[in-house]
């Protein structure tokens, strides 16, 4: 790169010697008046010296990213370079923008405490089922499923990875640090992203008897934001933050018998502030049910278009599937009432038992018999919702909820409005009745699965995490659905609360 003197001074070089003369005259009048005048020297040179103490005086101490944080910090955009070395900020971006039309997201640098130290290398301070390993690789997404390599053409098997259920608070993460609508300048912030992994701080005690434990990290991350500017203007209500565990893993009652879980939840500073979560409260606002992850991330719209061809044409032999375990400490489990149905069904209906199975470790267990089949058993899960409804739905294949508030009264803005359009319920107390999910399920014309199916198929971008890395901003995925949809809800809140005043 040429210096931008060098210009200049090949131009000094042709100068015409008129020029250069009444320039070197000059230089020696000035230099002339100073040598006969040193009182005005020295006056220019106290000037110089005040000017220069109270520049250093007003320049503020500055401030060093922490090295230790989760992400590296992003700069702030630069404008022309000078001096070689010397990079001035330029003035941050418009507040709302036509890529950006519901504004803009300030995301706070929190103490390492509160998110990366969180994620432990390693599994050797887990729960029994090591519920948290594998979480940490690859932002979140896990490991690549090179196990479907045999199973999946090579363009499609390269989108699927080893996702824990538990790991929306990386993937939220790492997606909202790298998010157009991303602003380094607060004042220009619609809303505010507070990373804290509150399922991972809360999920490594769940299963201890020391309930502070569980609410430490919780109080210690709202004494944190609490102190900052940006909190107290609104009361947190354009705070939003990401859980990735269900929502009454954080509702501990005041009732000292009811000791499961965090009373995160129900802290008063929590009240007013938004929280995408695997499985929401009903009756709380604040909470926004979203996808749990799955295994499935395309890097670009052909990826995800190939696969949705994929799982549109491939030959389905079996009508039904069930994937699933037992609950023993379950009175009348009704997952085992499907277990045994399923296997007793063979071959109509195909079983993958994940007590015997490996269905955490290897994707083809569970991916094989669910893209077989044109329908596939939801029950409820250890709560509500469970991860297998979005599995099933990922591979085309039709969910069979046997509870309304399995999927009819969560991810609204993620599943169609109409529930008979992409699914069937079967009511549980009719099936332990002797209702035959069997003949409820050929009841159905093909025709009739063929639109179902389609309808889930259609469904598929909304219901997935797409890697931040490829080119998909031709589609919205989950992570686009429910970020928009939170900033368009606090836009809307402010611009309430400025027309009230």
């Amino acid at each position: 790169m040429v210096p931008a003197y060098a210009s200049e001074s090949q131009t000094l070089k042709k100068t015409p010697p008129r020029t250069f003369c009444f320039f070197k005259n000059t230089v020696n009048l000035i230099r002339s008046h100073l040598s006969s005048h040193p009182r005005f020297w020295l006056f220019i040179t106290f000037l110089w010296i005040q000017a220069l103490v109270i520049s250093f005086v007003r320049t503020p101490t500055p401030c060093f990213p922490d090295r230790t944080a989760v992400v590296t910090h992003f700069p702030l955009p630069l404008s022309v370079v000078t001096n070689g070395t010397q990079q001035v900020p330029a003035s941050p971006p418009p507040p709302f923008t036509d890529d950006c039309p519901s504004g803009r997201i300030y995301a706070y640098d929190l103490p390492s405490m509160f998110n990366r130290d969180l994620v432990l290398p390693n599994c050797t301070e887990l729960d029994p089922w090591n519920w948290q390993c594998g979480i940490i690789t690859n932002h979140g997404y896990g490991g690549a499923a090179t196990e479907l390599r045999p199973f999946l053409p090579e363009n499609l098997f390269k989108s699927w990875y080893h996702t824990n259920q538990f790991s929306m608070e990386l993937i939220f993460h790492h997606r909202i640090l790298k998010h157009k609508c991303r602003t380094t300048d607060p004042e220009s912030a619609t809303a505010f992203y507070i990373p804290f992994y509150a399922g991972l701080a809360v999920g490594k005690f769940l299963w201890m008897n020391d309930t502070s434990k569980r609410d430490w990290h919780c109080k210690m991350m709202l004494r944190q934001v609490k102190k900052q500017n940006y909190w107290n203007k609104f009361n947190g209500s354009d705070h939003f933050l990401t859980i990735g565990r269900i929502t009454w893993d954080f509702r501990r009652l005041s009732d000292p018998g009811k000791t499961w879980g965090s009373s995160f939840l129900n802290m008063a500073a929590m009240k007013k502030v938004s929280r995408f979560i695997i499985e929401k409260a009903p009756e709380d606002e604040q909470d926004v049910s979203v996808p749990y992850p799955t295994g499935f991330h395309p890097k670009t719209r052909e990826n995800l278009n190939e696969w949705q061809n994929f799982v549109k044409n491939y030959n389905r032999t079996s009508l039904f599937a069930f994937v699933g375990a037992t609950r023993d400490w379950v009175n009348n489990d009704f997952r085992g009432i499907l277990l045994n149905y399923c296997r007793n069904e063979f071959p109509l209906c195909q079983l993958v038992d994940c007590a015997v199975s490996q269905c955490s470790t290897d994707s083809s267990v569970i991916l094989k018999p669910l893209l077989s089949s044109d329908f596939c058993l939801q029950p409820r899960g250890d709560s509500f919702t469970r991860r297998s409804v979005f599995d099933c739905m990922v591979v085309g294949s039709v969910p069979v909820f046997f509870w309304k508030r399995t999927a009819y009264e969560q991810y609204e803005w993620f599943l169609p409005g109409d529930p008979e359009s992409y699914s069937v319920f079967i009511d549980h107390e009719m099936v332990r009745n002797g209702t035959s999910i069997k003949q409820v399920l050929l009841s159905y014309s093909r025709d009739e699965i063929e639109k179902k199916r389609g309808k889930v198929i259609e469904t598929i971008p909304r219901i997935i995490y797409a890697k931040p890395n490829g080119g998909f901003r031709n589609f919205n995925d989950a992570f686009d659905i429910a970020l928009d949809g939170v900033l368009e809800r606090i836009k809307e809140e402010k611009e309430w609360a400025d027309f009230l005043r």
